[in-house]
This record gives structure tokens, C-alpha cells and sequence, in this order.
């Protein structure tokens, strides 16, 4: 991996929201891939080396978020703190909180959950997850925020974690995520413009490897906020940038 330049590891710092001998959370911002790849000049994973040991160990991550998905996202400074995150998030100890914007209106109904098993397919050259009954179980619980005429804020905690899982599971309602034209969603809702894919891990608990529970949060970006005032829609108080 390349060597990190000081502004790159300004930035990375910039990124913590919480650092202790077992883990590191960060917030990280929409855009930031969390893992190299095609077009990739710098992820998350590489910026891990700003909090390499001596010894030139790294911290690890122990699960994803979409590279247009802000938010919480976990690292584990050593091999047994990752093995025991790792399991936290596959036995489903691990509960996330999200924030989407929906187009279309509140949800009906307004609360509830989406049971639908997802299967990847392929659409227009581009891998993607829909409903199919011999696909992978998936289940997302949801709650209505705030509601205006053609958008709301909606709160996702999903319980499984399949890949695009929340992207599909609200496309198949027929309440495709703001900015999120791979499965739906409209960029504009009348004068207000999508600045990207309005979807922010916003809350994670789940069992910290030195025992009781780690309880992280960040804020919705900038951006995310803005458009959602734009559409009238409110934040709750637990979660107001």
C-alpha cells in the first residue's frame, strides 16, 4: 500500500469519532470507498495505516458500508477485538440505525418492516439485489420521521445484512432512497436537487470486546441535512446534525 501523505492522515484523524485499545469508529463521509478496487485512489482501509502500530500492524474493519453511504463504520486495532466485533455483527448483536430520505411520501404504513428475501441479478450491466423467493432472507424494520407530500425521513434498523439490503428492500415498497438512481430513486424532488445517495449509517451499539456495550452516533452530513430541510422534513431531537 502506498505510504500516507500528512494531509492524508490529517484527514483520517478528522474521520474518529472514537478510539480506544480494542476499537476505532469513524464517520465516514459519502464518496470515501471503504476498500480499493476499479477507480478507487484511496479508501477507508488505506487510511487505516495512520493508526498502524510500531510494529506496522493496522487496525481492521470488521463490516461495510456502501461507498456512497456516510456514517458510523468499526475497526478493530487487534486480531481478537476483530474476531469478536466480526461475530457481534453475524450473530446480530450489532443493531444499526440508518436515515434515508424516500421519495414519494411517508411509507404505508407509516411504521412496520420489510420481509423480503434478496437475490443479486444483474440490470443493465450493473449488480443488484432484488425480492425472490429463493434469495437470501432479509429483514428491515422502519419507522416515518417526518413526512412532506413527495419525501420523508425515514429510520431503518436493518436486521439482516445483505448486500444493497436497504436500497432494495425500500425500492420494493416503491420508496426508492433520494439520489439513488441504481434502483429507482429520483434525483430531483421539484427544486430540490439529490446531492448524492441520501442514505447515513447514523447509529451503531453492539458489544465492545472488553465488555459492556459501545454506543457510537454521528450526525447526518451537511449535505443530507440541507436537503432534507429543503424538502420540510424534521429531524428527530436524538438525531439533529
Amino acid at each position: 500500500m502506498a505510504e500516507l501523505s500528512g494531509r492524508d492522515i490529517a484527514f483520517a484523524q478528522s474521520l474518529l469519532i472514537h478510539e480506544d485499545a480494542h476499537v476505532l469508529a469513524f464517520n465516514k463521509p459519502a464518496g470515501l470507498a471503504v476498500q480499493g478496487g476499479s477507480g478507487v485512489s484511496l479508501s477507508l482501509e488505506d487510511l487505516l495505516g495512520a493508526f498502524a502500530k510500531s510494529n506496522g500492524k493496522r487496525p481492521r474493519l470488521v463490516h461495510r458500508l456502501d461507498r456512497d453511504t456516510s456514517g458510523v463504520i468499526v475497526a478493530a486495532r487487534t486480531k481478537p477485538a476483530a474476531a469478536f466485533l466480526s461475530q457481534a455483527f453475524a450473530g446480530r448483536t450489532a443493531k444499526k440505525t440508518y436515515l434515508a430520505i424516500v421519495c414519494g411520501g411517508a411509507p404505508e404504513p407509516r411504521e412496520g418492516e420489510i420481509n423480503l428475501a434478496l437475490k443479486k441479478s444483474s440490470r443493465r450491466g450493473l449488480d443488484i439485489m432484488e425480492p425472490a423467493a429463493d434469495g437470501q432472507s432479509a429483514l428491515t424494520r422502519y419507522a416515518t420521521e417526518s413526512a412532506a407530500a413527495s419525501a420523508a425521513l425515514v429510520a431503518l434498523h436493518p436486521e439482516t445484512g445483505r448486500m444493497h439490503q436497504l436500497r432494495a428492500h425500500l425500492a420494493a415498497i416503491g420508496r426508492p432512497i433520494f439520489g439513488d438512481g441504481k434502483y429507482g430513486g429520483l434525483f430531483r424532488l421539484g427544486a430540490v436537487e439529490a446531492p448524492g445517495l441520501m442514505l447515513h449509517a447514523a447509529a451503531l451499539e453492539l458489544p465492545h470486546p472488553a465488555g459492556g456495550l459501545l454506543r457510537l452516533s454521528a450526525p447526518p452530513p451537511a449535505a443530507f441535512a440541507h436537503a432534507a430541510r429543503s424538502l420540510e422534513l424534521e429531524f428527530a431531537a436524538s438525531a439533529r446534525p
